[in-house]
């Protein structure tokens, strides 16, 4: 197909090798542009010290990274990063931002050097508690020539700005998901049925939700175990509820994993669960990838509604929606899904595959050609 743009600047606010759900998206869809033909260039921030964990990681790419070097002062990154991404926009046709200070600087330099803009919205970055920062978010919006939100949650977030959004999900790379190394193979998980979390142990993942509502599972499943994988820096409060409700024994935190030893984990899950809320910070989950990476290796899930996780699973098919702190809502999914297996499987299987990014990429790309 004939397209316009050729060469496409992403500017994000976290790139890998350190995890984030913002810099998970942006390298997924630099690979998947760089795939469709398109030359592609990333601006990111390095948030190691040292910056050789970048360095490496950069180079197994197939397109090319610039990043802003690390210093006490944030305001000199801030300062490189507007000077850098008014260079970088002379040699792109457009340009993608992603991530609430990506917002700013390309809305501003972009003032001065008009370029096709596009902005994709995951959920925090407009809804932050500050009204200084929340109208600074929208003022940037508002120059961008389109507008790109990950979940239909996300974009009533924006309802207030009046201007077309459009509604991109995230994506995963299934094949990704599909090989497990075989020296892995003597890791096992306690615990029948055996429940699991990915993701940073916090507020908005609903880990501590979860803990909760565990006694009321135990009767039923009196050999469950609950595996908590993913940063545990904001654990303590998750940890003690395991304490003070005495379920030692049915949880377990696991920390950050290698990607094989992971997916390991996740082939021995019964169950994914995400029971995420929003935070008094206004950090909110505005997708939910770790979902459709459990999709698809054929597990399930049981999510929270309420934040765009909800956009991330098929209710019934892929799992199971259900009403934030509804502990019989909660039994009931379990049941269901437990006696249900093969089923809910192909679902899962089959939901993952509709969000390979061979297939949401064609929805930027329409949008950037």
């Amino acid at each position: 197909m004939p397209r316009s743009t050729k060469h496409i600047l992403i500017i994000c606010s976290e790139f890998p090798p350190q995890p984030g759900g913002i810099g998970t998206h942006a390298l997924y869809l630099a690979k998947a542009l760089t795939d469709s033909g398109f030359e592609v260039s990333v601006l990111t921030d390095q948030r190691s010290d040292s910056g050789v964990p970048e360095a490496d990681f950069d180079k197994g790419l197939s397109f090319f990274v610039q990043r802003i070097k690390k210093r006490p002062l944030r305001v000199f990154m801030y300062f490189d990063r507007i000077v850098k991404t008014f260079k970088w926009l002379k040699q792109a046709d457009s340009v993608v931002a992603s991530g609430k200070f990506s917002l700013w600087s390309v809305a501003f330099c972009t003032i001065f050097r008009k370029r096709l803009s596009l902005a994709v919205i995951h959920g925090t970055e407009v809804n932050m508690p500050s009204k200084v920062l929340k109208r600074l978010v929208n003022l940037s919006i508002k120059r961008f020539d389109k507008v790109v939100a990950v979940s239909n949650y996300t974009k009533a977030l924006m309802a207030h700005l009046n201007i077309p959004v459009h509604v991109i999900p995230n994506g995963i790379v299934c094949d990704d998901w599909k090989v497990v190394d075989k020296g892995l193979d003597d890791i096992k998980l306690k615990g029948s049925p055996v429940f699991i979390t990915v993701g940073r142990v916090s507020e908005r993942k609903g880990q501590r939700e979860f803990v909760e509502m565990l006694p009321e599972l135990l009767p039923y499943y009196p050999e469950l175990h609950y595996h908590c994988v993913g940063i545990a820096d904001e654990s303590f409060a998750v940890k003690q509820q395991v304490e003070t409700l005495g379920l030692h024994s049915q949880v377990s935190f696991h920390g950050v994993l290698s990607e094989n030893h992971l997916k390991a984990c996740l082939k021995q899950s019964d169950i994914f669960i995400m029971l995420s809320k929003a935070e008094a910070t206004g950090d909110v989950e505005g997708f939910g990838i770790a979902v459709l990476e459990a999709n698809a290796m054929g597990i399930p899930v049981i999510a929270a509604k309420g934040t765009g996780v909800e956009d991330a699973v098929a209710s019934e098919q892929s799992g199971i929606l259900i009403p934030l702190g509804d502990t019989k809502a909660l039994q009931m999914a379990v049941q269901s899904i437990l006696g249900n297996k093969e089923t809910f499987k192909k679902g899962a299987l089959a939901w993952a595959e509709a969000h390979d990014w061979k297939h949401i990429v064609n929805q930027y790309i329409a949008l950037l050609s």
